[in-house]
């Protein structure tokens, strides 16, 4: 018998709490053509096109249907009764295949939800949902491939919401039609926030206050002020503000105390000692005594104890104490909602790898305050809180607003990309009915909490006088990035990413934006881009920036008396930064850097899950990743004279089989440093910092060695056993085969050598201590950095390696 027969067959069933079950089966033709005919000619399925229809033609048409190889059509039912109807087909096999480079694991599907005969809660979402549930059930199928008609929103909004990803806009010889895909991970992440988003809901409406604090739990908070200690004294220590004292118990002893201001009161712990001084403290060992007695450990009493030694100014003090709670708070939430262990981190999405990551700066204490954000804000807006918000678009009069763009990326072309056509128009009614000019107006984006908080109080006077005008939220869902102002499409991750002003104290800053430096960005984006595109190094490494290609600013001349570096005058600015999806191939997958120093809540290392899947032995992995990563850093130092900021967040790797290949950089205008002005011109004059040669090259040692490195070399010999003397051993290696490989720069290698025995010890989190507020001057940031004592080059030793026999080495185990 044809399994098409076999009516009374469920082949998928899903039991969804306070709905029923929803029974999937085949299509029987015969038996189901009465109500399949009653569906598709009623008005609401317009879009499936066959309201004309007969019931002879319907049945003749889904007869034809299901006769092909590679279509199955399946009816949902709800409690005995038919709810729906889906149509499953082979995207290879299709006539979809012509748009677009499908894979054999590619499948597409069409659904036409019956509508309820009375209101249910979540009835068209359960019913979505359960779809993909059974495609994703079935392990030949990896990729969902729809192609609705663009006029029908309301698919639209369910496909967004199930994660579906807009690629294109296609023509069908009976719509246009936008193509879209859904990958199972994607899926996985958008129902777990649909989840999460359900269940904030229901406790909101019982408890709003008790949903803000559920991760405020004794247990929780002990292990967060635990790690929170102990990072504090290996950041300290490293930067020789305390100063540990070995107990020598035993020859072999890693024993240690730390004596506070009032030296009554006592830290001991293990730890190890590694290179750059860093302190690998074993955080189960500290124990906290006053006179002997053994006391509980709180991160915030640490702070007071050793605030004279810290050298906190005084009014400055319960400034860095609530940015210490922040961090706390912060760290409690992500550990009390942890999703993913490391192994099963190494098998989600780009996204959810962003969300996961729990330890924010590796090197500063206090690195998570946003003074600013109430409990309810945070819910809304953190990005480990991962809960999608729209933004405000607001409309700036021109005679105080200025877009700038790349050649390539005109205003009008990008408000049609980012915000769509039926919003412009939306938007340009609103001016109209207020008796306003169109084209006297530039449309800006602004964080929801920007506009009330700080906007609309601010900038009254401007809003009174319609120099600024409230337009309304948009479309697409963002989701707010570890670098906070930073926001991802996640309706349209093809769009770019949205950078705000947002106005909160966060890590020694006020974190807004210049309307002023803005006007220069996409200048310096051209200039940067017109230096590297055709380097052929640059472009053998893959090395790619993503361009901050647009940019608005609104001036607020009201305040402007208070100097344009004044935070009241960096609030209302946004730029545009280039999509990192438009930058990879369909076989590669992104992650930010940042996750290969996560550990999760059980203690294990992501870095060491990942080289894992690859496949590859770590010697093999890390001198991938050092090529990916550190090589073109090399390149645009020695050639170029240029730094970037290379740290965890500002680097998205591209990965292959869990391997990096190469990197994609972003943030490449704010934080770029250029030391040769003769290569600089125009607005991008800016860059230029005039230093001395030691500290041109402690940029890299600090940025890169000190800030990156020193952590990672720790965590693969924990975790992956491998040597941290092999690791900078490898790092050595790669300078050198790109020294090797380019002899023209070889003064350059003498005069900034990357293997002198030591270099400075950069201070960071005493620029924190010292002004919580404002931790460097801009204007001049390398001047303003705090430096004490040397550091041992972990390096310098392996200079003198043979080249020849590490390149025949490696090529032997490439092949």
């Amino acid at each position: 018998m044809n399994i098409h027969t076999e009516i009374s067959k469920y082949v998928f069933s899903k039991s969804i709490q306070g709905f029923g079950t929803i029974h999937l089966r085949y299509l029987n033709v015969e038996q189901d053509a009465g109500f399949l005919h009653e569906w598709v000619t009623k008005p609401y399925a317009s879009y499936w096109g066959m309201l004309d229809s007969t019931i002879h033609e319907v049945r003749e048409e889904y007869a034809k249907l299901v006769a092909q190889k590679y279509y199955d059509v399946f009816i949902g039912e709800h409690e005995g009764k038919p709810i729906f109807l889906m149509e499953k087909y082979k995207a290879t096999a299709d006539r979809i295949a012509k748009y677009y480079k499908a894979k054999d694991t590619d499948y597409g599907m069409h659904i036409l939800v019956a509508p309820p005969t009375q209101k249910i809660k979540n009835f068209t979402w359960n019913v979505f949902s359960t779809v993909l549930d059974f495609f994703f059930d079935q392990p030949n199928i990896d990729r969902i491939v729809v192609e609705p008609d663009v006029r029908n929103e309301k698919i639209h909004k369910l496909n967004k919401k199930a994660g579906f990803q807009y690629q294109k806009e296609i023509e069908l010889p009976e719509k246009r039609a936008a193509l879209a895909f859904c990958e199972k991970q994607v899926y996985q992440q958008a129902k777990w926030l649909q989840q999460k988003s359900n269940t904030m809901t229901s406790v909101q409406l019982t408890d709003q206050s008790k949903s803000t604090m559920m991760h405020l739990s004794p247990e929780i908070w002990k292990k967060v002020n635990l790690a929170l200690v102990r990072k504090a004294i290996s950041e300290f220590a490293h930067e020789r503000v305390f100063i540990p004292q070995k107990i020598e118990k035993e020859k072999a002893s890693n024993t240690y105390v730390l004596i506070s201001d009032t030296s009554d009161i006592t830290y001991e712990f293990n730890a190890t000692k590694r290179a750059l001084d860093h302190w690998d403290i074993d955080e189960q060992t500290i124990v906290k005594k006053k006179i002997e007695i053994i006391q509980p450990i709180e991160a915030l009493t640490f702070i007071v104890e050793f605030k004279n030694t810290l050298g906190i100014p005084e009014d400055l003090l319960a400034v860095y104490l609530e940015e210490i709670t922040s961090t706390l708070s912060g760290a409690a939430y992500k550990y009390a909602n942890q999703q993913f262990s490391a192994q099963e981190l190494i098998h989600t999405s780009f996204q959810m790898i962003e969300h996961a990551m729990t330890e924010g700066h590796p090197c500063f204490v206090a690195n998570n305050g946003r003074i600013g954000f109430d409990s309810e804000d945070y819910m809304k807006y953190a990005p480990e809180a991962n809960h999608p918000f729209t933004i405000i678009w607001l409309a700036g009069h021109n005679s105080k607003t200025t877009f700038t763009s790349t050649k390539q990326f005109g205003y009008k072309p990008l408000m049609r990309k980012e915000i769509g056509i039926s919003s412009i128009a939306k938007f340009n009614t609103k001016l109209q009915a207020l008796g306003l000019d169109i084209e006297d107006y530039t449309f800006i984006p602004v964080h929801p909490w920007q506009w009330n908080n700080k906007i609309q109080h601010v900038f009254a006077a401007d809003i009174a006088n319609q120099n600024l005008v409230f337009l309304g939220e948009s479309e697409d869902h963002y989701s707010a990035q570890q670098s906070i102002r930073t926001l991802y499409n996640c309706s349209n991750p093809e769009k770019m990413y949205t950078k705000t002003a947002l106005s909160i104290l966060n890590m020694g800053f006020v974190r807004g934006l210049s309307p002023y430096y803005m006007k220069s960005t996409p200048h310096i984006t051209n200039w940067i881009t017109k230096l590297l595109e055709n380097d052929p190094y640059l472009k053998s490494t893959g090395f790619t920036m993503l361009g901050e290609v647009a940019t608005v600013g609104f001036q607020n001349t009201y305040y402007e008396v208070l100097g344009k570096t004044n935070a009241h005058n960096k609030m209302l600015s946004a730029l545009w930064r280039e999509s990192p999806h438009n930058k990879i191939e369909a076989h590669q997958n992104l992650m930010t850097m940042a996750a290969f120093l996560h550990i999760d809540n059980q203690g294990n290392s992501f870095l060491a899950a990942l080289i894992n899947a690859s496949g590859n032995d770590t010697l093999t992995w890390v001198r991938r990743y050092l090529h990916a990563y550190l090589s073109p850093l090399l390149h645009c130092f020695y050639k170029h004279e240029l730094v970037f900021m290379p740290h965890g967040e500002n680097i998205i790797m591209v990965m292959e089989d869990h391997t990096p290949v190469h990197i994609l950089m972003k943030d490449i205008t704010e934080e770029v440093i250029v030391f040769n002005k003769e290569k600089l011109f125009g607005e991008a004059e800016r860059l230029y910092t005039k230093t001395s040669d030691e500290m041109k090259v402690l940029t890299i040692f600090t940025d890169v060695f000190d800030c990156f490195f020193r952590f990672m070399s720790s965590i693969l010999e924990k975790h992956s056993g491998f040597e941290e003397d092999h690791f900078w051993q490898l790092v050595a290696e790669c300078i050198l085969i790109y020294q090797s490989e380019h002899p023209e720069f070889q003064e350059k290698y003498d005069k900034y050598d990357l293997f002198i025995p030591e270099f400075d010890r950069c201070c960071l989190n005493r620029l924190q201590l010292r002004n919580t507020k404002q931790m460097l001057n801009l204007g001049d940031p390398i001047e303003s950095l705090i430096l004490d004592g040397m550091l041992q080059n972990p390096i310098a030793r392996f200079k003198t390696q043979n080249i020849m026999f590490i390149k025949e080495d490696i090529q032997n185990v490439d092949a």
